[in-house]
């Protein structure tokens, strides 16, 4: 069985889920639907530790698509926020926030991200 070329995972709260996918527009598509279906779970409640998080201060979840490789291998993803919105990154130790401005969605960019590292 050959292994799929983009990877999928999901962290919402404490549960964490992988998916492979070898069509990246089709592994994008799923990441679309579980982000909306993690807004739809509703804001996050203010928490306290040293200071207090407001929902909008914390991850509700964190949606990530690998491709394959060793060392330099292409990640991008969503970080949806507690006040809904959708953030989008790349990289996976080193994340750096993309600037959706000029994009239909947060979610195009992640595919043009990853098409365009992926060549």
């Amino acid at each position: 069985m050959a292994r799929p070329s983009w990877r999928l995972t999901v962290r919402a709260g404490p549960k964490v889920d992988h998916e492979g996918f070898d069509d990246l527009r089709e592994a994008v598509a799923a990441m679309r639907e579980r982000a909306f279906r993690i807004r739809a779970a509703g804001p996050p409640k203010a928490a306290s530790m040293l200071r207090k998080y407001e929902p909008e201060d914390q991850v509700s979840g964190r949606l990530e698509l690998s491709g394959r490789g060793l060392l330099n291998k292409p990640v991008a993803g969503i970080d949806v926020r507690g006040d809904g919105t959708f953030v989008p990154y790349r990289g996976g130790l080193r994340r750096e926030e993309l600037d959706p401005s000029g994009h239909d969605t947060p979610f195009d960019l992640v595919r043009e991200t990853l098409e365009g590292a992926d060549r």
